[in-house]
């Protein structure tokens, strides 16, 4: 599996293209806003969007969702079913904020603990991961030892628990049991800011490093 990173809207917000190298079906990941961007992106990957899937419920990470599914018709996967109130609000958060007109959604498949999700010949593992939202989750590519986790981790960081249904206690929880348990080595794609692996946050991070928790 390959993937390019594609940030957009005003919080420069990690949207992904990962593809199948063998078919060059590819998945968008948290299409926030910019589709045309994102479209002239996949263009010049030479890849075909096959489907979105998203992590979480916020904005900037989903705003760009049904205008870019309905366009190129394309089903939508994720989150967990516990953001769809997330959802349901976007229209109103998008006022709020300065963002274009957006318009909400139903995701075709809700994701959950266990589930895959599948491009061409890439199978990608999904992990829920409340905290951030109660909605969140994460992909996991076991072969290129890649995870995209959305606002659940940063370089030196974790994501805002201060919004509704957020909470500090079940986040660290989820970074713990979900994140670390895949292993040291894996690199991840955070919703916003540079790369990082699992093993430099366990060994750096201020609020999750290994030595807050002896």
């Amino acid at each position: 599996m390959k993937f390019q990173v594609v940030p957009v809207t005003p919080y420069q917000q990690n949207c992904s293209i990962l593809w199948c190298e063998k078919t060059m079906e590819a998945a968008v990941v948290d299409p926030g806003g910019d589709i045309d961007r994102i479209k002239q992106a996949a263009s010049q990957l030479g890849v075909k969007l096959v489907k979105i899937i998203n992590t979480h419920g916020h904005l900037d990470h989903v705003g760009g969702v049904a205008p870019l599914a309905a366009e190129l018709n394309l089903p939508v996967e994720g989150p967990h079913r516990e953001d769809d109130f997330w959802l349901a609000q976007m229209p109103q958060y998008a006022q709020m904020m300065g963002f274009p007109p957006t318009e909400t959604f139903v995701p075709d498949r809700w994701l959950a603990q266990g589930d895959t999700i599948t491009f061409g010949e890439v199978e990608l593992q999904v992990r829920h991961t409340p905290g951030h939202t109660p909605g969140h989750v994460i992909f996991f590519h076991q072969p290129s030892k890649l995870a995209i986790v959305g606002d659940v981790l940063f370089q030196g960081s974790i994501g805002r628990t201060d919004f509704p249904k957020g909470d500090f206690d079940t986040l660290v929880k989820s970074i713990r049991e979900q994140l670390w348990t895949l292993g040291d080595d894996v690199q991840f794609i955070p919703g916003h800011g540079p790369m990082s692996t699992f093993g430099q946050e366990r060994a750096s991070n201020p609020f999750v490093a290994d030595k807050n928790f002896g």
